[in-house]
């Protein structure tokens, strides 16, 4: 396969030249996944080091959410504003400004010496993230066409992505412990500028079929990523303020009404920000829906596996860290086989296996005690919720992005990360406070610790059912996605 040089034709379209070199896939992969592994390393990253960055910029405790929560909300809120970009202005063009803001970002929060600073770099961490993931993924689906060689491509992908959660709660713990928190930041320049350099390098500036009279949606753009931001914004404030306080009600209702008025947005727009042809290409909507169940539980338990380990089973960062390399290798072996089984099985079966295997290691992981040790309580659940997590995610991301039209891959990308992010900030929110509930009502004959265990087992135990109900869900969509494309 050869690059093409894009030349602009007189009428304003876009066509391709050949040019010299040629694309060497695995180089090209193997960058474009280290790009998604920088992303997410950057959502966890900080859990573990979390006490050591609130006293290194005078944090309170409230306060200190706001560094996890800061780049989930930037992230969450701008993918599909970020996959709409990359397709309209070019995929290689949109994840190197991406790389670039997120390099400067990660460097402002490694200097940061007050929380306002520290904060906002965050936040911009998040904004270039959210231009980094559609864009790669649109490039990957750019370079490697559907078939055989795509399944093995997005085995790739999901290691990388699954790994990316625990390899930042080791990576956090080891330079947390090490060389301080502020070198966290700085381990993420360091990576970004490394894909950077990389993309530039390597990574074909493919050309945007079908791109030349499209224009963006500022309308419907301004609608859903202020919706979203709002829906994040209050769902982060509700551990903190209950659900009934203004402060998250105020937000909830503004998100609804501007998530509402996203419809009659888009259907009047010539150009829409999400065509609704989208949603008729294989089964994207099956795969989004799904990927919103699964990213609910996906990023609460990085969030809580942590905690319980250093508040309960009084681990350190660093131990903490390398407790979190048996589920990232399980997870690789899943990614890895993911493909092959779904060959075997169908992609179906494959996937209501997935979940169900994920299922049992949180129920296994809601047992937990007081008295647990990390071998007995910790242990088998993560290997089995790292197999289970990492062949689910592949075939979601395949069935998301599967079908659909090239001028579309990058908002595919987005969308399908939107849902994944969204899906965790609302579980993250949902199950925190729940345990927060559970710990409070917890006998007065309990100990801090018993009452904060009961609280982490509801959560996992929660996070448990939703994998069922995705579960007993995949079999119906599938159906329902197939009979609607066969009467089309």
């Amino acid at each position: 396969m050869q690059t093409q040089a894009r030349a602009t034709h007189p009428s304003g379209s876009i066509t391709q030249q050949p040019s010299a070199p040629s694309v060497r896939p695995g180089a090209v992969l193997a960058v474009l996944a280290s790009a998604q592994f920088v992303v997410l390393l950057s959502t966890s990253i900080v859990n573990v080091a979390l006490p050591q960055i609130r006293d290194g910029v005078g944090l309170s405790d409230s306060g200190t959410t706001w560094v996890v929560n800061a780049y989930g909300l930037a992230f969450g809120a701008l993918l599909l504003a970020g996959g709409s970009l990359s397709d309209l202005l070019g995929r290689r063009r949109v994840l190197l400004g991406g790389l670039g803001l997120f390099t400067g970002a990660s460097v402002a929060a490694g200097l940061a010496t007050t929380s306002e600073v520290l904060i906002a770099a965050r936040a911009a961490q998040g904004v270039g993230a959210a231009a980094i993931a559609p864009a790669a993924l649109a490039l990957v689906l750019g370079v490697f066409p559907s078939g055989p060689g795509r399944g093995r491509v997005l085995g790739v992908w999901g290691i990388v992505t699954g790994a990316g959660g625990a390899a930042g709660v080791l990576l956090g713990g080891v330079l947390a412990e090490v060389a301080g928190w502020s070198w966290i930041f700085h381990a993420c320049a360091l990576g970004a500028a490394l894909v950077l350099a990389g993309t530039a390098a390597v990574v074909p500036a493919l050309r945007r079929p079908g791109t030349a009279a499209r224009r963006f949606d500022h309308l419907g753009t301004a609608a859903v990523t202020l919706g979203l931001t709002a829906l994040v914004w209050a769902l982060t404030l509700a551990r903190d303020e209950g659900w009934s306080s203004p402060q998250v009600l105020v937000p909830l209702a503004l998100a609804a009404l501007l998530l509402a008025a996203f419809v009659p947005i888009e259907r009047r727009q010539k150009h829409p920000l999400v065509p609704p042809r989208l949603f008729t290409a294989g089964q994207v909507t099956t795969g989004n829906i799904l990927m919103a169940l699964l990213g609910s539980v996906w990023i609460a338990l990085f969030f809580f596996l942590p905690l319980y380990q250093q508040h309960v089973l009084g681990t350190g960062p660093l131990a903490t860290g390398l407790a979190q390399l048996p589920l990232a290798a399980a997870n690789m072996v899943g990614s890895l086989l993911a493909p092959g089984l779904a060959r075997r099985f169908g992609p179906v079966r494959t996937l209501t296996a997935a979940l169900l295997v994920e299922a049992g290691g949180m129920g296994w992981l809601s047992r937990i005690s007081t008295d647990s040790s990390y071998e007995s309580a910790v242990l088998g659940p993560s290997i089995a919720i790292g197999l289970g997590l990492s062949v689910a995610f592949v075939q979601l991301t395949s069935l998301a992005v599967t079908g659909v039209r090239p001028v579309d891959a990058g908002l595919a990308g987005g969308l399908v990360n939107t849902t994944r992010q969204i899906g965790g900030a609302v579980g993250l929110a949902a199950l925190s406070t729940l345990a927060a509930s559970v710990t409070a009502a917890s006998p007065g004959h309990h100990t801090h610790l018993q009452a904060l265990t009961a609280g982490y087992r509801s959560a996992f135990e929660v996070s448990a059912l939703i994998l069922l109900v995705a579960t007993a869900l995949v079999p119906v969509l599938a159906r329902r996605s197939g009979t609607s494309r066969r009467r089309r």
